[in-house]
């Protein structure tokens, strides 16, 4: 919810979710589809991919191929993405600045690095990227989002997805893996015994 609102989403404008199979990109595409949003996705595994759709995405793309970037590209037409969520920006922002609309935004939730951008793909476009964070929320933005996934689970439209779950006391573990897998499937549950 948070994500989508401060992108300020329209219903009918386009959403890509660039890493869509972990549980943030499952959520974001269940909202966005919720919203009335065109949903695109992305995954780099076959798996990944079938849960992306099953959970709100028209379209999904395997970020793992060379030419994915032309094939979201003849996808949206030549209007271009009016939002992407980007969940690793150290790796995609430079490729989004050149999928978006006109007046297109980036929505920057992940990042494991820097990156080099030209910042004319921002101006061309009037386009705009802004970070986010939910520790940066108010007690009253928490409160509203809670408000807003619990109904969205009452009525069925957002229903989360569980990846791999660990133990608490394997913490180290399932952040390693979650760096180094191949790609992500729901949301990954640590366990208190």
């Amino acid at each position: 919810v948070y994500l989508l609102s401060s992108a300020c989403v329209k219903p009918g404008e386009s959403v890509l979710v660039h890493g869509a199979s972990g549980g943030v990109g499952i959520a974001a595409c269940q909202i966005a589809r919720a919203y009335g949003l065109k949903v695109l996705g992305t995954a780099s595994t076959e798996e990944g991919q079938k849960i992306v759709l099953e959970n709100g995405a028209h379209k999904v793309f395997n970020h793992k191929e060379a030419n994915y970037i032309d094939k979201i590209k003849k996808s949206v037409g030549e209007k271009g993405v009016d939002v992407i969520i980007e969940m690793l920006a150290n790796v995609n922002l430079s490729n989004d600045l050149n999928l978006l609309s006109h007046g297109g935004r980036v929505i920057v939730v992940g990042s494991r690095g820097t990156i080099e951008i030209n910042p004319r793909d921002t101006m061309t476009k009037e386009s705009s990227i802004k970070g986010v964070t939910l520790f940066s929320s108010t007690k009253e933005e928490f409160q509203q989002f809670a408000a807003a996934l619990q109904a969205g689970m009452e009525i069925g439209w957002l229903r989360p997805v569980i990846g791999p779950q660990y133990l608490l006391e394997k913490a180290t573990q399932a952040h390693e893996n979650i760096i180094h897998s191949s790609g992500a499937t729901g949301k990954m549950i640590l366990l208190l015994n």
